[in-house]
């Protein structure tokens, strides 16, 4: 090989190496992490928590509310990047076709032993309104109808179908839906007067704290699933992200929320009206360290440093 040829080699190299480098470079330092989230008190809570520790270690966090399919088309779409609300089985029919076509995937279970399902005052289902096949029995006194929260939510989709199948004799009711504060306020203003209502409720949730309330029997796996409408919530993530993302997908793995984690949270909500999200979370998880440490374990910040500093230093002033 000539001399000149060497060198033209040699400057090809380097610039190959250039461009290898400054690639390499910019994919590490891409920091920006997108959430979505649907206004469910307990999901708000999950994802304030998350983006809050991923600010504190060097990400640059955004948060979109939206409904539930809206949620995995945004997904699918690369114009989100995780959702910590999937509520299985009651949502096995908007989430199901994107976990086949591989453009969603159900990451990790983050919450399992939650409750999902049709619930009623306790006094109604001391009077006998304790299964779904009891609710037509009392449809005079329910006027006819079932309340559920906002448009489009999975749990008023299976309600409606319950409705236009007549499953339970439930042809003649007619579906309410609301937010899910308004909702609640509706159940808690019938529940001071004794009067009848039947509603979508869950758990964890500071209603079970508030409401005197009882979860119907019945649910099979065209409602909302089998066990009575017991779910498991899981961390769902859009195609290729965790290996985009090892870290991030890490602390993803990690993060696990009891149900008495989160029922205690929202209380504290309830409790003080003006308590948002993210501090009422930030709060519980001062006074229970160990939680986070368990969560920050293997993972680091987004320059590679240790997590457990780096976010304690960060936790300390807030």
């Amino acid at each position: 090989m000539s001399g000149y040829a060497k060198k033209i080699l040699t400057v090809v190299l380097a610039l190959t190496l250039s461009v290898v480098f400054f690639c390499g470079s910019a994919m590490a330092e891409k920091k920006e992490i997108r959430f979505v989230y649907v206004g469910w008190t307990g999901v708000t809570i999950k994802t304030e928590l998350a983006k809050t520790i991923l600010d504190c270690l060097g990400y640059e966090t955004e948060s979109n509310l939206v409904s539930v399919p809206i949620a995995y088309k945004a997904m699918a779409l690369n114009e989100s990047d995780i959702f910590l609300g999937n509520w299985m089985p009651s949502m096995k029919s908007v989430a199901d076709p994107f976990f086949k076509d591989g453009s969603v995937v159900q990451y990790v279970a983050n919450m399992p032993g939650a409750k999902y399902t049709l619930a009623v005052p306790a006094y109604e289902y001391e009077a006998g309104l304790q299964n779904f096949e009891d609710i037509a029995k009392f449809g005079d006194k329910l006027d006819w109808k079932i309340y559920g929260i906002e448009e489009g939510n999975d749990g008023n989709q299976i309600i409606q179908a319950m409705i236009d199948k007549d499953m339970y004799g439930l042809g003649k009711f007619e579906l309410v839906p609301s937010s899910e504060p308004a909702m609640l306020m509706q159940v808690q203003s019938y529940a001071k007067d004794k009067q009848w209502i039947v509603f979508l409720g869950w758990a964890p949730h500071s209603m079970n704290e508030r409401i005197d309330m009882k979860y119907l029997k019945g649910s099979t796996g065209e409602t909302f699933g089998e066990n009575d409408g017991t779910a498991t919530v899981y961390t769902n993530v859009r195609k290729d992200f965790a290996d985009e993302h090892p870290n991030v997908a890490k602390l993803l793995q990690n993060l696990k929320f009891p149900v008495s984690m989160m029922n205690q949270i929202m209380l504290a909500m309830h409790q003080d009206q003006d308590l948002k999200a993210k501090d009422a979370g930030i709060a519980w998880l001062k006074k229970n360290p160990d939680t986070y440490k368990g969560w920050l374990d293997g993972v680091t910040t987004a320059d590679g440093k240790p997590a457990l500093p780096a976010f304690e230093e960060c936790l300390s002033g807030m």
